[in-house]
């Protein structure tokens, strides 16, 4: 609930501190912004994004495809690399966590349950999105927001900063980051439904995807662990064409193309998960300035 995070929170016109009064966030320089009957707020410095995210059906897909359990290995992985470093803080009911391009929030409610007492922060620029996110974790607040942008987060004020195939500002991740606090990436490798997306149209991963993460984050962050998650997944017609409909070929091939390439397959057909989650420990001081 927003009531649980609003003190982790800033002003996206003045970065003072907010607060929660009945459905209207404010600060006291008379900003304000109203919540959203879903339970979100939208934050977006200026008013708007030039972006808008993932549609409604892909974050019904996605949100179908966790739920169904896919995803398990990759969530707890997630989850474990957070309890892992949760020695960043005195206990880890201490936590404070951010995820980035949170989606459905699925993968955060993951990180919560794991961490008892710790509280989330779920943001995305997809409407979509936050309103499942809103209702996804009851220590979770919804936050409508642009990745690009400054962060509505206070400065060094959290434990966690997730990305999970997400976008990764790397400076506002250090700067929201309290000294000592972990940035944790989920990313996909090239092997990463291998069989899926050689089919005609769909979208294959930067196969130098890990190569530009570690130059985004060098100077401000040093790796501390990494786990690889691989496995294969028979994956019933159904699945298909919720995981196909959630990622970035949503966006280039029609549902009904997809569809019908789908349709030529083996039902169950197997697919390759193969995903790196890297943790990254913020380097530095809270009043270091960052570097352009």
């Amino acid at each position: 609930m927003l009531a649980d995070v609003i003190d982790l929170l800033a002003c996206p016109h003045c970065e003072s501190a907010l607060d929660l009064d009945d459905n209207v966030v404010m600060c006291d320089r008379g900003h304000s912004f109203d919540v959203a009957r879903q339970g979100y707020v939208s934050l977006l410095a200026g008013g708007s994004t030039p972006f808008t995210g993932d549609t409604a059906d892909m974050i019904a897909a996605r949100a179908d495809f966790l739920g169904a359990g896919h995803y398990d290995p990759i969530r707890r992985a997630v989850a474990d690399a957070c309890v892992d470093t949760a020695d960043a803080v005195d206990t880890a009911a201490d936590a404070a966590i951010l995820e980035v391009g949170a989606g459905t929030g699925q993968y955060l409610a993951s990180v919560l349950d794991a961490l008892p007492g710790a509280r989330g922060i779920g943001l995305d620029v997809s409407k979509p999105a936050v309103r499942r996110i809103a209702r996804s974790h009851p220590r979770t607040g919804a936050i409508l927001a642009d990745a690009w942008q400054r962060l509505p987060v206070k400065s060094a004020s959290l434990t966690h900063v997730l990305s999970v195939f997400a976008p990764r500002n790397a400076a506002e991740s250090h700067r929201v980051l309290a000294p000592g606090g972990t940035l944790v990436v989920a990313t996909p490798t090239s092997e990463h439904l291998r069989e899926l997306v050689a089919l005609p149209g769909m979208v294959s991963v930067d196969d130098r995807k890990t190569e530009r993460l570690s130059s985004a984050l060098s100077g401000r962050f040093e790796r501390a662990g990494r786990t690889d998650v691989r496995f294969t997944a028979a994956l019933p017609r159904e699945a298909l064409g919720l995981v196909a409909g959630m990622g970035p070929s949503a966006h280039h091939v029609t549902s009904d193309r997809r569809a019908e390439l789908l349709g030529s397959l083996p039902d169950p057909f197997d697919v390759t998960v193969s995903v790196t989650v890297t943790t990254w420990r913020r380097i530095g001081t809270a009043d270091e300035p960052i570097a352009p």
